[in-house]
């Protein structure tokens, strides 16, 4: 049979030709009956209004309560946490080591995470990579490691009943990397790669360059791997960088899960007690830190784009201010569907397709303040000029008690959602002591948020906020810019982007 006789079958199927009688006696009744119930019980609902979002009421958000956890050190001077979670049946660990690529040195830029990345795919004195690989894929278990600017990392995870094996398998990797040369190779090629396409991303460019200008570009908080720093560093490099850092009494450990902590002691005690401190370990100091470039306006162009990537903003500070709360109800304010930028620079005005304004500090080092967004070529003016508006209006103008209402309700409650997991909270507290700050620091900055008034927001908005120190960047297409970027009154300086050729 045909598709199209099928079709004209079903067709003469769906007109009945019989007659049904309703009655109490018959099913269909019942379930007419049912369904008109159901109906009108939802016609007063439908009939109303419809509310708009700022009426909806929720629930208080749960006060963020701190799992048991204990804290103790061993003899050779590790810091250890553990957090009992019998959820599920996992366990996961990581430890914080105290070193981080701003204190590579300048030729070698990139050392440190070839140094994060080797660490593990180059194998243990006891396992090659494909043999770590192969146990730990075995057991549905992991062990990865990486450092970053301020700190390095190695962590795990695995089932409950594969802790001693997996922990085993972690501390390997902690303790007696080889840096396998043909994986340092390897990695190398990778990064030269990355290298290669670090320009395909205008958002990217902005970035990098924006931090350039800020710090400068030979600063260690904004320099970039080259192709003649990568060609530098060699695996006698990689070695010598572990062995200054990796040391028992320079890292915090901390592990959660589904335990026994009388059990994990042992472990704990039996792999990693009888490595030895290193007694003369000196860090070196933390690099400077000023704005370079003050103010101006900076230009990277890409003929091939429509649109730009623009970044406004200056040198920041630190999470330790006492007035980090303050700041952080600012950027509630500034951020979100509900704030300031949103409204103004995107909803009414309609000269982006994102914006976004924040105080970013950092834990030990100046951070930034960064405004910044993606627009359309034609609107790039009007954007910069209608941040800069709202920046100045941030100073010059109290902000009323409903938008502080809804600053101060918008940082509490994203805060609270850091902690949902017991691992979310042991990171934070194994951060907060790398970094010297008081474990009660959590409960700290909440209280001095909702103790936070109009008149702080605008305290810490005139003080920290300075309109002649913002540089502003731009990443797009010089000729359909228009107006021209030298319209803003001020020299526009073109960045050379180009990618220096490997030697």
């Amino acid at each position: 049979m045909s598709i199209f006789r099928r079709n004209q079958v079903n067709s003469s199927l769906e007109r009945p030709k019989f007659k049904v009688k309703i009655s109490p006696k018959n099913p269909w009744f019942w379930l007419l009956t049912l369904t008109f119930v159901v109906l009108t019980s939802w016609l007063p609902a439908m009939a109303g209004t419809a509310r708009h979002y700022t009426d909806l009421t929720f629930p208080t958000l749960p006060a963020i309560k701190l799992p048991d956890y204990e804290r103790y050190q061993l003899k050779n001077g590790m810091i250890l946490y553990l957090m009992p979670d019998k959820e599920l049946p996992l366990v996961s660990g990581s430890a914080i080591i105290r070193t981080g690529d701003r204190w590579e040195p300048d030729p070698k830029v990139g050392l440190a995470d070839l140094v994060g990345t080797v660490m593990r795919t180059g194998g243990t004195k006891q396992h090659s990579p494909d043999e770590l690989n192969q146990l730990l894929e075995q057991k549905a278990a992991s062990v990865e490691t990486g450092i970053g600017k301020t700190s390095g990392s190695i962590s795990f995870s695995a089932l409950s009943e594969d802790l001693p094996e997996v922990f085993s398998l972690f501390t390997e990797v902690l303790r007696e990397p080889v840096f396998d040369q043909a994986k340092l190779d390897l990695a190398k090629k990778q990064t030269s790669g990355q290298i290669a396409r670090r320009n395909d991303d205008p958002n990217d460019i902005a970035g990098r360059e924006f931090e350039k200008l800020i710090y400068g570009d030979r600063s260690p908080y904004a320099r970039t791997i080259e192709y003649s720093t990568l060609v530098n560093i060699s695996r006698q490099d990689l070695l010598d960088f572990y062995q200054q850092y990796y040391h028992p009494n320079n890292m915090i450990v901390g592990i959660v899960g589904d335990f026994d902590s009388t059990k994990i002691r042992q472990l704990i005690e039996d792999k990693l007690g009888d490595w030895q401190p290193n007694p003369d370990l000196q860090l070196p100091p933390l690099p400077p830190v000023e704005q370079v470039k003050q103010g101006g306006i900076f230009f990277v162009d890409r003929p091939d784009l429509s649109q730009s990537s623009i970044h406004i903003g200056h040198l920041g500070g630190q999470l330790n201010s006492p007035d980090y709360a303050a700041l952080s109800t600012m950027n509630g304010l500034m951020n979100g569907f509900g704030g300031r930028l949103f409204n103004q620079v995107r909803s009414r005005q309609g000269l982006a397709y994102s914006v976004y304004g924040y105080w970013s500090p950092e834990f030990d080092y100046p951070g930034t303040f960064i405004a910044a967004g993606q627009s359309r070529s034609d609107a790039t003016v009007p954007f910069i000029t209608a941040v800069l508006g709202e920046i100045k209006r941030l100073r010059s103008e109290p902000i009323t008690a409903a938008e502080l209402a809804y600053a101060k309700e918008s940082v509490l409650n994203s805060f609270v959602f850091n902690f949902q997991k017991p691992g979310q909270t042991l990171s934070r507290l194994m951060r907060y002591e790398y970094y010297g700050y008081p474990s009660d620091f959590i409960f700290q900055y909440q209280a001095a948020v909702a103790a936070t008034t109009v008149a702080d927001v605008q305290r810490v908005a005139q003080k920290y906020l300075q309109p002649e120190k913002l540089v502003t960047l731009v990443v797009g297409n010089g000729k359909t810019i228009q107006p021209p970027l030298s319209s803003l009154g001020s020299e526009v300086t073109a960045i050379d982007v180009t990618i220096p050729s490997p030697s």
